[in-house]
């Protein structure tokens, strides 16, 4: 398996081979091209949720990645391995995380990926 690490060039594709509007959460950080099989590998940007703007959040860093196939690509199998962002609260000293239901509804994401990753986010450890 050969890991290819992005470069910034790659941006202006992404948003061709992932899920619409998951380029304005997450970033392609590199993929892997074995046989018949393309996984690609994101990490969710360290941008603060909109329903925790005004507070104080530093980075915790990411939960375990979770893997979910996508629409095959020229005959490839494609896997999506995505990184979730969490953030420790500074105010309520709680770890928190984006919610998927509102930036379904106000974002091009979308429907079935905000479902996935809100689907995940009871067993996301918090």
């Amino acid at each position: 398996m050969i890991f290819i690490q992005m470069h910034e060039s790659f941006n202006a594709l992404m948003p061709l081979i992932i899920p619409e509007g998951v380029s304005d959460y997450f970033e392609m950080t590199h993929y892997s091209k074995e046989d018949k099989r393309l996984d690609i590998f994101l990490e969710e940007l360290n941008t603060t949720p909109e329903e925790y703007q005004g507070q104080k959040l530093i980075s915790k860093g990411f939960f375990d990645p979770i893997t979910l196939q996508d629409f095959p690509i020229r005959g490839m199998q494609v896997y999506l391995h995505v990184k979730r962002r969490r953030w420790l609260n500074q105010d309520t000293d709680k770890v928190v995380y984006r919610n998927w239901e509102l930036v379904a509804k106000g974002t091009r994401i979308t429907q079935d990926f905000a479902a996935f990753l809100k689907g995940i986010s009871g067993q996301s450890g918090t």
